[in-house]
C-alpha cells in the first residue's frame, strides 16, 4: 500500500482517549495537536508518522470504523457487543475495567431462577435482550433507558436493570446489588476489515508493540 496514505484513529471521548494517547506515547506515537487544550480542531494529524486522529461518542466508534472512515478504533468491550458492527477486535487494552451485570434489588434474585416473564431496564437492550434470551432462555420485557438506569426498580419500572459495573457503590447507595454478572469488560481495539487486507503491515507491526507494551 502506498506510503502516503494515512492511517485513521477514532477514540471514544474523554478518559479513554486520554489512556490510549498515554499507551501510543509510549510506543513512540505521539500527536501534539492534541495536547492542545483549546483546539477547537476535529481531526488531529501527525504528518510525520501518517496518522489522523479524531475523537467521538463511544457509540459512533464502531460505525467509523465499519464504514471505513477510521481504520482502527478503541472503545469498551460494552460499546462493541451493544452496537454489533463488522469489525475485527483485535486487542484488549487492559483498562477502563468494569463488568455487564444484572443488578437489582435482593429480593429480584427469585425471578432470575424461575424464568419468569420480568421486566428489565437497560441502557444496552442488545446485550441484554442475548443474555436473556440465547443465555439464560428467559423471556424478558426489555425497556431502553438512557439515564440513570438504577431508578429502573427503584421506581417500579423494571424488576432488574442490565448495567455497568464498577465499584457497586451507586447500587448500595440504592439499595441495589448485582445478581449475575454477564461479561467482564475493558477498552478494546477495533480495525476496519478492508484496511486489515490493504494495511497489513502497518496494523500488524501497531498491535504488536502494543501487546509487548502490555
Amino acid at each position: 500500500m502506498s506510503e502516503d496514505r494515512y492511517l485513521t484513529f477514532a477514540l471514544g471521548k474523554g478518559r479513554l482517549a486520554n489512556k490510549t494517547m498515554e499507551l501510543l506515547e509510549k510506543i513512540g506515537i505521539t500527536c501534539e495537536e492534541m495536547k492542545d487544550k483549546d483546539s477547537r480542531k476535529l481531526i488531529f494529524v501527525n504528518e510525520e508518522l501518517k496518522l489522523k486522529f479524531f475523537l467521538s461518542k463511544g457509540p459512533d466508534v464502531p460505525t467509523y470504523v465499519e464504514y471505513g472512515a477510521a481504520d482502527i478504533g478503541v472503545v469498551g468491550k460494552d460499546t462493541i457487543l451493544e452496537e454489533d458492527r463488522r469489525v475485527y477486535e483485535v486487542l484488549d487494552l487492559g483498562y477502563g475495567k468494569c463488568r455487564m451485570c444484572v443488578c437489582g434489588p435482593k429480593s429480584a434474585k427469585e425471578l432470575l431462577q424461575h424464568h419468569e416473564m420480568i421486566r428489565v431496564a437497560s441502557k444496552y437492550p442488545n446485550i441484554a435482550k442475548d443474555y436473556f434470551y440465547n443465555k439464560k432462555h428467559q423471556t424478558v420485557d426489555i425497556i431502553k433507558l438512557n439515564g440513570s438506569v438504577e431508578l429502573g426498580p427503584i421506581v417500579k419500572l423494571a424488576d432488574v436493570i442490565v448495567d455497568i459495573v464498577e465499584t457497586g457503590s451507586t447500587l448500595k447507595e440504592n439499595g441495589l446489588e448485582v445478581l449475575e454478572e454477564i461479561c467482564p469488560l475493558s477498552a478494546r481495539m477495533i480495525v476496519n476489515q478492508v484496511s486489515m487486507q490493504m494495511e497489513p503491515e502497518r496494523i500488524k507491526k501497531l498491535i504488536t508493540e502494543l501487546k509487548n507494551h502490555l
